[in-house]
């Protein structure tokens, strides 16, 4: 059990060095760099993907929106509008209507995908999922993502390094004894929403990720000293309020963890990636002490073929 996902968190390096070279993603930036407004549209971990990519595009002076897939549709679109669809699978049933929605538009359209999918916009990365629970397409879309953005204005970052700075382990956090809650500020919020994906897909255990001001307003209600708090806090800026809901969840008794990164690039976007692998780690982690299957996060009801007309992304 876990060992496909063991072998995915560990060709996350070679995968996202693999795409490094600017070449690859110049076509597809050449596309969209026209537009008016971009949508990045995406299903689950690719929705994260979306987020954090319209983030670096909007940083460098685009109107970029990240909208779930199954949320998009032509009533949206405006002249002067264009797509970026991300699907590893390219079988995701809302994924697919979107890019067929963009195409019937006529609309400049890149997608993302992965290395089987044989559609002619794609930027295809370079490994296929083996395991349910989803970790080197969601690091190498965001790898492509990063550099279409820096084609596209954004600041650049040196992929070669980000890949070199996966080999870190999470540290010494317990399994919680009920459930998790993960914090980080700005876009270390999509990360730890990803991250607490990954533990609920991997370890089945009750997860949710937050921004340090909707954990505040209402959210950190139900948390109790049963449950654990992983704050995601970067070196450069921990925040205030980040700060203080960790000392608010040690006075309420709770475990509380942190995961610090140096990551640095000039790249917001691939900043994320060795804190995104740290959370990957801590899931499979957590899935080998609590004896479950990662590799198959989806079963009994939730896996009716009628609820999944198409393959999971």
């Amino acid at each position: 059990m876990t060992a496909q996902l063991e072998r995915m968190i560990a060709a996350q390096p070679e995968a996202i060095r693999a795409l490094a070279d600017p070449a690859l993603t110049a076509p597809a930036a050449a596309r969209l760099a026209g537009a008016r407004r971009i949508w990045l549209i995406g299903t689950g971990t690719s929705l994260h993907a979306a987020e954090l990519g319209a983030a670096e595009l909007t940083g460098a002076g685009h109107d970029a929106r990240w909208i779930a897939a199954n949320a998009f549709s032509a009533d949206l679109i405006r002249d002067g509008d264009a797509t970026v669809v991300i699907t590893h699978t390219g079988k995701t049933a809302y994924a697919r209507r979107s890019r067929r929605i963009a195409l019937e538009a006529g609309l400049p359209l890149v997608s993302v995908t992965g290395p089987a999918v044989d559609w002619p916009e794609a930027v295809r990365t370079p490994v296929a999922e083996t395991s349910e629970t989803y970790t080197v397409s969601y690091t190498t879309a965001l790898t492509v993502l990063a550099q279409i953005a820096h084609h596209l204005g954004a600041p650049g970052g040196d992929v070669k390094a980000v890949a070199a700075q996966l080999g870190d382990e999470p540290g010494d956090v317990p399994v919680p004894a009920r459930a998790m809650a993960i914090v980080g500020p700005g876009p270390w919020s999509v990360t730890a929403r990803e991250g607490a994906l990954k533990i609920r897909e991997g370890a089945r255990i009750l997860c949710e990720g937050f921004d340090p001001d909707r954990l505040l307003h209402g959210a950190a209600v139900p948390y109790t000293a049963a449950d654990t708090l992983l704050v995601l806090q970067p070196t450069a800026d921990p925040g205030e309020l980040t700060t203080a809901l960790r000392h608010a969840a040690v006075l309420e008794r709770m475990q509380v963890a942190t995961f610090t990164t140096e990551a640095s690039t000039g790249s917001a976007l691939l900043d994320q990636i060795p804190m995104t692998v740290l959370l990957q780690k801590l899931a499979l982690r957590f899935a080998r002490q609590r004896g479950q299957n990662a590799d198959l996060a989806i079963t009994g009801a939730w896996a009716d073929p009628d609820l999944w007309p198409d393959q999971p992304d």
